[in-house]
């Protein structure tokens, strides 16, 4: 699997390569370690690409195990990864229900954020119209 092969898996997975998967390339490379990369991505390739699970739920449940770790980066990447794949914003937000059950109000919290974020990034909002809060209504 050559570099630009594993990079088009990412766009192909997120719609973008994540900054730190140039930074494996970079410091494999540096370390003089170039073929770990293909290593480490063939592994992903058999448990992410030909796994039984749908691209849409294995990004939500990649989302619900980064939230569960409280890992906010990655879990920012797989509400994108999600909404790629199809996800709605009800299913987003059925996540950050569950996520209440396995970890609580932190973890609710965390997750409402970011896919609020998210989806307002993404225009499920006009900008100059944000939806209403306890704050504005």
């Amino acid at each position: 699997m050559s570099d630009d092969d594993i990079r088009n898996r990412y766009r192909d997975l997120l719609g973008f390569v994540p900054e730190n998967i140039e930074k494996r390339f970079s410091l494999a490379g540096l370390s003089g370690k170039p073929d770990s990369i293909g290593a480490i991505e063939r592994f992903r390739e058999e448990m992410i690409h030909d796994n039984p699970l749908d691209r849409k739920t294995q990004q939500l449940v990649h989302l619900a195990m980064f939230l569960a770790q409280g890992n906010r980066a990655a879990a920012m990447l797989h509400v994108r990864g999600a909404l790629k794949a199809g996800a709605t914003p009800a299913e987003l937000y059925g996540v950050c229900e569950t996520g209440a059950i396995v970890g609580g109000m932190p973890v609710y919290s965390l997750a409402v954020d970011l896919v609020h974020d998210v989806l307002r990034e993404q225009g499920f909002w006009e900008r100059s119209n944000p939806p209403a809060t306890s704050e504005t209504s």
